[in-house]
């Protein structure tokens, strides 16, 4: 079955995570998309791990795209953009707020010889106002929205946690493609209005800033008493999250561990006293479970319908059940080696990894050919004056 963005063109200006992984998820649902990179490729290329001379981290976020080399500090590389935009119904891009603009290829440059163009710019702080600027990643954007604070206090510590899991581009390229689908379906909605497009502004502050649903409003009005911290249940071989999130399964936790009398003790017998006295109720957890093995206590809580989960590492994740159960991953050709990806996280048909990693500038000569209409000299010329990068010599590239 054919994709949900089956017949829809994506210029992909992006680097790094955010973009890429938006661009990644359309053409996951069946978006052709033109990824443009440098010359000398998106950086994450060059990033760790690394296999068979080829970066995983890369193929991860890029899998199924089509790359174009272009050298955009020619005035013929901008050119070949801007044709390419002309022949595209989105765009998106993740330059510094203003760069866009003074290359040439901004939504108004762009709407005006494309009207029904989608075009969506995802940066640190948006693109307006005096934040546009300054530089932002993923870690900055923590420190800054209130996220690091957040976490730093439900931990007890005295200075922020460590992290190098970047939420904020993953958010936020998870909201940008809501944002870019929802505008698609409003275009095609209005057929007839040829000269309505989209311009979406996306930035990772906002998407933090929109996650913090429950501290936000404690900033507005301090709850009135301590929010439960979920936290790991220690056992004799490993640690087990368990959640009694509700009555029933504060009710199931007490009989799963043999403490019928805490159903009636009045530190837990309600739920704001079980918010008052949360550490309590999770030291009894902690003594139940520490000489039994994850084994064991994983399968006391199942027989008890106990919300629970043990921790796993990434690696874990890879082989476990689960993911076999519901496809979480792909392997894909990426050079000479194969490699596992994410799969889209969101299952409906017609959707799935569109295919292998591209090689920088695998695309180039087919898609100016096929969309701009080049010719092979052209090309050829395009490629001697370091406007076109040339595919590299791996097995799978076009050259």
């Amino acid at each position: 079955m054919k994709g949900a963005l089956d017949g829809v063109t994506v210029l992909d200006f992006t680097a790094m995570i955010a973009g890429p992984y938006c661009t990644r998820l359309m053409a996951d649902a069946g978006a052709e998309v033109l990824k443009i990179e440098p010359l000398e490729g998106d950086y994450i290329r060059t990033r760790a791990p690394i296999r068979a001379g080829e970066s995983v981290y890369f193929g991860v976020l890029n899998a199924g795209k089509q790359s174009v080399a272009l050298n955009l500090k020619k005035p013929e590389g901008v050119e070949l953009a801007k044709q390419l935009a002309a022949a595209s119904d989105v765009v998106v891009e993740n330059f510094r707020p203003g760069v866009a603009k003074r290359l040439g290829f901004d939504y108004t440059a762009l709407s005006a010889i494309n009207p029904r163009l989608v075009y969506c710019s995802i940066s640190g702080y948006g693109q307006t106002g005096k934040y546009a600027s300054l530089p932002a990643y993923a870690p900055i954007v923590h420190a800054a929205s209130g996220f690091d604070i957040a976490n730093m206090s439900y931990q007890g510590a005295e200075r922020p946690m460590k992290s190098a899991i970047f939420v904020a581009d993953y958010l936020t390229g998870v909201h940008a493609f809501g944002a870019i689908c929802a505008a698609l379906v409003r275009c095609s909605r209005n057929p007839d209005d040829t000269d309505k497009g989209e311009y979406i502004d996306c930035a990772l502050m906002d998407a933090m800033v929109g996650m913090l649903g429950y501290e936000v409003a404690e900033a507005q009005g301090p709850a009135s008493g301590p929010r439960p911290l979920y936290q790991a249940v220690r056992t004799l071989d490993g640690f087990l999250m368990v959640a009694p999130i509700s009555q029933g399964n504060f009710e199931d936790m007490a009989d799963a561990i043999d403490r019928a009398d805490l159903k009636s003790d009045p530190r837990f017998a309600l739920p704001a006293a079980r918010s008052t006295n949360w550490q309590a109720l999770m030291d009894e957890a902690d003594r139940w479970a520490s000489d039994k093995t994850l084994d064991q206590a994983e399968s006391i809580m199942v027989a008890f319908g106990v919300p629970h989960a043990r921790y796993q590492s990434a690696r874990d994740v890879l082989s476990s059940e689960y993911a076999l159960e519901r496809g979480l991953f792909a392997t894909v050709g990426s050079g000479s080696a194969e490699i596992c990806v994410t799969n889209p996280p969101f299952r409906m048909e017609g959707v799935g990894t569109a295919g292998r990693v591209p090689a920088l500038g695998e695309h180039g000569r087919s898609v100016l050919e096929r969309v701009l209409g080049r010719g092979p000299a052209d090309i050829e010329q395009l490629i001697r004056e370091g406007v076109l990068g040339r595919a590299d010599n791996s097995e799978n590239a076009e050259e």
